[in-house]
């Protein structure tokens, strides 16, 4: 058991990447994480020829039936849903493919695949994982997972940002809007934001957020400026989430809301603001993912 505890924990940084952006959830990841432990743990060793390959085949699977799970809990979830923000380590920002697809603007893209779609799409485009071993993990035929690749690949492509941006584009961005927001510039915001932005809140039902999406450059700026105005005793301070930089909003020291940006043509095209308590809970250390 020593030696399995062993390749478990040197594969467990991939495994749970894997997990995550399959979910969105860090905690139903976690969960995911321990079930393929259990699994694991009941195999014989000897018998297995690849351990990575096979760890990845069940945590695909455990994620494939979470997955499902979870779409019936959104289904009944209070207002809009957004991906679990994760406080990342530096070195995720550096891999710019890894950081791409974990960025909140390519999660919130994911969910609007099917759950295979989305397995297969995160086994070949973040972890290039060849058709065979993908077939195995999400129990079809390489013929059938390359269409699968090709049908998600182009939803995918139609709806996440035209290019990848860049960190120093996303650091500008965030730090004209912490200026603006923090002065009440209604002119710097309106110039920052794009006409059509998006404004989505995930308070969970627990904290108060807009109960649907907020789009326009006037109607976002307007709310934000006159919500901020009303109460005292919060701040902005910058931080690395999900692989870029985000947000951090605090009221009397205590931890509020995560907000992360999708930028386009040097502007804010998506404000994400998680607030629901539930989903901040991985934000008091950073955490390792990897390819």
């Amino acid at each position: 058991m020593d030696a399995a505890t062993d390749t478990f924990v040197s594969h467990r940084n991939l495994l749970f990447t894997i997990a995550y952006e399959m979910l969105g959830s860090a905690a139903d990841a976690e969960d995911v994480l321990q079930e393929t432990w259990l699994k694991w743990s009941g195999v014989e060793h000897g018998c297995v020829e690849n351990h990575r390959a096979y760890l990845v085949r069940i945590v695909t699977r455990q994620a494939l039936g979470r997955l499902r799970t979870l779409g019936r809990r959104k289904e009944s979830y209070v207002g809009s849903w957004l991906p679990e923000p994760l406080l990342t380590a530096p070195d995720v920002a550096e891999d710019v493919e890894l950081a791409d697809s974990v960025s909140m603007a390519v999660m919130l893209v994911l969910e609007t695949l099917t759950p295979t779609e989305r397995a297969v799409f995160v086994l070949r485009e973040v972890f290039d994982l060849d058709y065979d071993e993908i077939a195995a993990a999400v129990d079809k035929n390489p013929a059938a997972v390359r269409q699968i690749a090709h049908r998600a690949r182009s939803h995918v492509a139609a709806r996440r940002p035209r290019e990848v941006v860049t960190q120093a584009a996303s650091r500008e961005a965030l730090a004209a809007f912490r200026r603006a927001t923090e002065t009440g510039d209604l002119q710097a915001l309106l110039d920052l934001l794009a006409p059509d932005v998006v404004f989505l809140g995930d308070g969970g039902g627990v904290k108060q957020a807009v109960p649907r999406p907020v789009t326009g450059a006037s109607k976002v700026a307007r709310m934000l400026l006159g919500g901020l105005l009303k109460v005292t005793g919060w701040t902005m301070e910058p931080a690395q989430v999900n692989g870029y930089p985000a947000l951090v909003v605090r009221f009397d020291g205590e931890l509020d809301t995560v907000i992360a940006v999708r930028v386009e043509d040097g502007r804010i095209s998506g404000l994400y603001a998680v607030r629901n308590p539930a989903k901040l809970s991985h934000m008091g250390q950073e955490t390792t993912l990897r390819r």
